[in-house]
């Protein structure tokens, strides 16, 4: 259950699409002056060295975040992502952020970030990452229960980020269970959950019992490298965006033809749609 580590796939395709809409949402939140939340249940290490060997064994940030960086016009919506990336590689590509470390950046001095993680040693230098931080606050401790009990936040405003590892099928039921109990609790906030694609089937349940929740304003993004297949592997990463900022669908119909363009040379898959509309 803890052994999954996101090292070995740090920058890759799937933390671009990721990171980039996270990125997106902090930026349109940053609009209004008021302060905000940001609650992200599976934080990791925070941000990852692309030389250690762990993603060094796997390179897969060179299909990702390598060639989105080397392409010229990138989109306007990938602007507040890429500046937090080349901020932290003067240079050479040596250092990528994971989400926690992507937000920290973007955050102001009166928004709040709270993590949970549950591996030890992610847990360690999530600590060390921000020791002295007072505006984050790290707690080793169960992603759902706590997103729920923290729920809703004194802000009344904010981004959820649930990103967890789908090495246990039930995963897939209780991200449904957890955004809907939350939700409950916290109707105005946004909603993001990463999702991958290894079995389509896995996922169009997923997608089917998210629906029947009856939230409103879920927005599906995905794109693939590769074409479903039966083989092992993942071929396709998606986010479920519930409460989008209302110019999300449009920045996205532009983003991802040029990231299927760059990362894919236009044979990737990609959609953005809505699972369920206002």
């Amino acid at each position: 259950m803890l052994s999954y580590r996101h090292a070995f796939h740090a920058g890759n395709y799937a933390d671009v699409l990721k990171h980039a809409v996270i990125a997106f949402v902090l930026d349109y939140l940053k609009q209004k002056d008021k302060p905000f939340y940001v609650h992200d249940t599976h934080a990791g290490a925070g941000r990852y060295l692309l030389s250690d060997a762990k993603a060094q064994k796997t390179g897969e940030f060179k299909d990702g975040i390598a060639k989105v960086l080397a392409a010229a016009d990138a989109p306007a919506a990938l602007a507040p992502y890429l500046e937090v990336v080349r901020a932290m590689n003067k240079g050479e590509l040596l250092h990528y952020p994971g989400s926690p470390f992507l937000t920290r950046e973007l955050l102001r001095d009166h928004d709040r970030l709270f993590l949970t993680e549950l591996h030890p040693a992610d847990m360690a230098l999530l600590e060390q990452l921000f020791a002295r931080d007072r505006q984050v606050r790290v707690e080793k401790a169960d992603a759902y229960e706590t997103l729920v009990a923290k729920m809703p936040p004194k802000e009344k405003r904010g981004l959820v980020v649930i990103d967890p590892p789908y090495e246990l099928k039930e995963d897939y039921q209780a991200v449904v269970h957890a955004i809907s109990d939350a939700h409950r609790r916290f109707a105005t906030g946004t909603y993001v959950l990463w999702y991958p694609v290894v079995e389509r089937a896995r996922i169009e349940a997923m997608m089917a019992a998210f629906k029947a929740t009856g939230i409103k304003k879920q927005l599906r993004i995905e794109q693939g490298l590769l074409p479903d297949t039966d083989q092992h592997g993942m071929t396709s990463a998606g986010l479920l965006v519930i409460n989008p900022p209302w110019t999300l669908k449009a920045a996205m119909d532009e983003t991802l033809p040029w990231l299927d363009k760059v990362l894919a040379k236009g044979a990737g898959q990609y959609r953005c749609e809505w699972l369920v509309e206002e």
